[in-house]
């Protein structure tokens, strides 16, 4: 992953709603408009995935019945065994084609199964005859070798016949006068007009009402082709959301996984803060505290017998007492930054760029950071804090740019933060276990987000945190 791709991205658009009535309608007349021009113009992809159809659907019928049925047969004599396996195997790459092509279709993209459960080691046994026992590699075969098979050839010919109909109709009068038409008593326009209105009796030219007909009957079946193949092209993607995408099951079982793991990061990220927190507090306030006892217990012995020393070590005390209470608040901003309480995530992470000794450029764009969770607001400083800090004692830069911006999230329709840190220091920078890096990546985890590190040696550095909101 690059931070370049994720920092140059285009920005939120904002598009402005209409208020009035009159706005609304003409909204809503283009919105209709420009919704039938969609129609059309996803009318070749959804015809090259329709006409493709029939020939991928009798391919895998054909090779399928070859293969499955011949493990059958020979199922007794251990061979059959490795032939089905090699059917259901088949079955999978059909369904997976199927897939691949209603993406290209321009069909949302649906989510396919785990084949191979996490956590489990893929011995030789459970590699080979896994499929046996995995309800999706069954249901891929019955969509390639039952379903797809009568789906793909019931929609290959609507589409056919939908659109020779259509083009047909509109050429009729150029090719239908090459027809030879001395035998014809029947006209088709004739039949249906008199169908509809009996009585009706063809007058003038007959070939010339036959093609002004045809050509009313031409335009209405490619007015409603867009219809038609939008209509065909749901139908198969319904079928195989049905049948070839993930169980909600295994998307509950996933998510109970990640709270989980999110949870136990969410811990050791509490607990790694509370360490480092108790390590401060000993090796700062605590020490200063012991020396200003000692120190009074001093000028309490000096009080009647030397004053003047005494005068001093209180002057001493007093400022130790100061240095002290100054520490314990820098270390009491580590729970609550009072910037960031106060002035918002954006003036907070302006300021610790500003308190970087090397000089950072700042890029934000949060939208309405108010609308950020408090838990995220605070993860985000304490990251950017870390990382600015690294930048200032470990990578040896001269010159970092911080990123903090929200973006659309297409796979999940709903909108993560990332929060970049780019130096040109030295380089080298890896995530191992007790150190500051590997904190962050428990915190971000625990956020249900990525730590993401491109730290190549001589540098540049790029570290940062994809989190969902």
């Amino acid at each position: 992953m690059s931070t370049e791709s994720h920092a140059t991205s285009a920005t939120l658009e904002h598009v402005s709603e209409p208020t009035d009535a009159a706005a609304a309608g003409r909204a809503g007349t283009a919105s209709r408009r420009f919704g039938y021009g969609r129609l059309w113009a996803g009318v070749p992809r959804e015809l090259g995935f329709l006409l493709l159809g029939l020939p991928v659907a009798i391919t895998g019928f054909v090779v399928l019945n070859a293969v499955f049925w011949g493990g059958i047969g020979t199922a007794v004599i251990y061979v059959g065994l490795f032939l089905l396996v090699a059917a259901l195997y088949i079955a999978r790459g059909f369904g997976t084609l199927e897939l691949v092509r209603l993406g290209w279709a321009g069909r949302g993209a649906i989510v396919r199964p785990a084949w191979r459960p996490e956590g489990r080691p893929a011995g030789f046994l459970r590699a080979t005859f896994g499929p046996f026992v995995n309800g999706h590699y069954w249901l891929y075969l019955l969509h390639s070798y039952v379903i797809n098979p009568i789906v793909g050839t019931v929609t290959w010919v609507v589409s056919v016949v939908w659109l020779a109909s259509g083009l047909g109709g509109v050429t009729y009068w150029f090719w239908g006068r090459f027809l030879p038409a001395d035998d014809q008593n029947v006209w088709l326009h004739s039949v249906v007009l008199g169908f509809f209105f009996p009585g009706y009796r063809t007058g003038g030219d007959p070939l010339a009402g036959e093609a002004v007909f045809l050509l009313v009957v031409g335009l209405l079946f490619l007015a409603t082709l867009p219809f038609v193949t939008r209509g065909l092209t749901l139908l198969h993607a319904v079928i195989a959301r049905g049948v070839l995408g993930a169980w909600r099951s295994e998307a509950l079982q996933r998510e109970v996984a990640d709270l989980s793991a999110s949870r136990g990061a969410a811990v050791l990220a509490e607990d790694y803060s509370l360490r480092r927190l108790e390590r401060d507090i000993h090796d700062g306030p605590q020490q200063r505290l012991v020396r200003l006892q000692m120190d009074l217990a001093t000028l309490e012995r000096k009080l009647d017998s030397d004053p003047d020393a005494a005068r001093s070590l209180a002057v001493e005390a007093r400022t130790r007492a100061h240095d002290t209470l100054e520490e314990l608040r820098a270390l009491s901003r580590g729970f609550a930054p009072p910037i960031l309480q106060d002035r918002g995530l954006v003036a907070a992470l302006e300021s610790l760029a500003a308190l970087s000794t090397a000089p950072v450029t700042v890029e934000i764009d949060l939208g309405d950071a108010s609308q950020l969770p408090g838990e995220v607001e605070r993860s985000v400083y304490y990251l950017a804090a870390e990382l600015l800090t690294n930048v200032s004692k470990h990578s040896g830069a001269t010159a970092a740019r911080l990123v903090a911006r929200v973006r659309p999230e297409p796979t999940t329709g709903g909108r993560v933060l990332e929060v970049w840190v780019t130096d040109n220091g030295a380089g080298g920078a890896r995530v191992t276990g007790g150190h500051g890096l590997s904190g962050l990546d428990e915190r971000v985890r625990g956020l249900r987000g990525t730590l993401v590190l491109d730290s190549p040696a001589g540098g540049p550095t790029s570290i940062g945190a994809v989190i969902p909101l």
